[in-house]
């Protein structure tokens, strides 16, 4: 389980939506919609309609899938059907709606762990988030930090105690996946051209950035289920999440 801390949304706070989903109001301001799939639970949109059990999808019928529940999901939100919401792929990959439909009102990213497909959906702002299993324990993490992290990240890791070190990398890892999906620079060579907290029981913060403003960026955690932890960043001035589960 995770520890749960004041201003942490957990599984509690993610509000169930069931499907057929109605049209959606957009995320205002500071908003952040968090949307947390399991597909497991969710029909296959591959097969006749009736429950599927995710650890049985191929790799075809899981990519389909969260193809499918994502263009339904952002077309709830456009008001408009679901295949015809047509997503690209901009620099680095990141994908985006067409600007013909959302006029760049609208914006998403997505992240994936198992059967949790989490989609973080906000207005006006580019976003980024990503998606971890809280106990996941990378067998060597400094030196992984050192590998891909920036001096002062792997300078203050280094100072934490080996019972909190596997939770503070999986933190630090997951807030920069954070801030370089929402920033479109791609991972390779990236994560250390900016540092962020890497202590758990902080609020999350990015310190320092090359070419961009550290304080122009937000970072928030959340705790989508018991088993996993959530980064997100925006490149705004305050967040609020709002979470929400899809089931059938």
């Amino acid at each position: 389980m995770i520890n749960i801390k004041a201003g942490l949304i957990g599984p509690d706070s993610f509000s169930p939506r069931q499907l057929p989903l109605r049209e959606l109001e957009r995320p205002q301001g500071g908003d952040v919609h968090l949307w947390l799939l399991d597909l497991g639970q969710l029909s296959n949109p591959l097969s006749s309609g009736a429950p599927a059990d995710g650890s049985e999808f191929s790799v075809i019928q899981q990519r389909a899938a969260r193809r499918f529940y994502l263009r339904l999901l952002l077309g709830a939100y456009l008001g408009v059907p679901g295949k015809d919401v047509h997503i690209l792929r901009r620099g680095k990959g990141r994908p985006e709606i067409d600007s013909g439909l959302s006029k760049g009102e609208l914006n998403f990213s997505v992240a994936r762990s198992g059967n949790c497909y989490l989609v973080g959906i906000n207005s006006g702002a580019t976003i980024g988030v990503d998606l971890e299993l809280a106990a996941r324990r990378p067998g060597k993490p400094m030196a992984l930090a050192r590998r891909y992290f920036s001096q002062m990240e792997i300078a203050a890791l280094s100072e934490i105690d080996d019972g909190v070190l596997h939770r503070a990398f999986m933190h630090t890892w997951a807030c920069k996946e954070a801030v370089v999906k929402a920033s479109g620079m791609g991972i390779a060579n990236q994560l250390c051209r900016f540092s962020v907290d890497v202590d758990p029981d902080k609020p999350p913060r990015v310190l320092e950035m090359q070419d961009d403003d550290p304080g122009a960026w937000k970072l928030a955690i959340a705790a989508p289920a018991s088993d996993a932890i959530a980064a997100i960043a925006v490149r705004q001035e305050e967040v609020k999440l709002l979470g929400f589960g899809l089931s059938k």
